[in-house]
């Protein structure tokens, strides 16, 4: 199914019933009431977005799977799915940004793994660790691999991965969101040269975080 609508498909659960609630309320004269319910309905849509993103298209630049700011940068021994030395690049997710992830560089996906866990505050270093997270381990037409990690927050309950194995994605392609809150964990070829600092302000499909050798 493809998920280009301006608005996420699935946030029409939460949309269209508190859309209604509100329009029942002002109908039975209940309009102080269902203002709220207006205003609720209105940043939920919002928080839903779904824009279309322009990915550069040079060889060798990764782009951010997420928006949001860069929390942390590391070097890092071995994680999970990925058996050697490799570049963490974490990005922390508020409720004010696009929460729909994105293909961070072209390749085939060669596995998906979810894992059940906590809800730690997503900008603490133990989410990474302990919270809920779903993995996607891509790799390149050239044999690298990149390793994304879709990390539950406190608020997130929810994450949404819209891939499986073997299938080849391309870059900026939109792979799956976390809902209200949460964080990205990217861990790059150790020999990657990254192009974004702490602090950073990065938008998914578009700003270059590194730049693969």
């Amino acid at each position: 199914m493809k998920q280009n609508f301006i608005i996420a498909r699935q946030g029409f659960p939460f949309i269209v019933p508190l859309f209604l609630l509100a329009v029942i309320l002002a109908l039975i004269g209940k309009t102080g009431v269902s203002v709220p319910f207006f205003l609720l309905t209105a940043f939920v849509t919002w928080f839903f977005r779904n824009p279309e993103r322009f990915s550069p298209e040079d060889n060798g630049l990764v782009v951010s799977p997420a928006d949001g700011k860069v929390i942390k940068i590391e070097d890092v021994a071995e994680n999970g799915l990925l058996k050697g030395p490799s570049k963490k690049i974490s990005i922390f997710m508020s409720v004010f940004n696009v929460h729909v992830n994105r293909i961070p560089y072209s390749g085939t996906v060669n596995a998906v793994r979810y894992r059940e866990g906590k809800f730690f505050s997503a900008n603490l270093d133990k989410a990474s660790t302990s919270n809920e997270k779903n993995s996607v381990l891509i790799e390149t037409d050239l044999g690298k691999q990149i390793l994304t990690e879709q990390i539950a927050g406190l608020i997130a309950r929810r994450i949404e991965c819209w891939l499986e194995e073997g299938r080849h994605v391309n870059k900026g392609d939109r792979f799956g969101l976390i809902r209200f809150g949460s964080r990205l964990d990217v861990f790059l070829p150790v020999d990657t040269a990254v192009a974004v600092s702490i602090g950073d302000k990065v938008k998914a499909g578009e700003t270059p975080i590194g730049w693969l050798k």
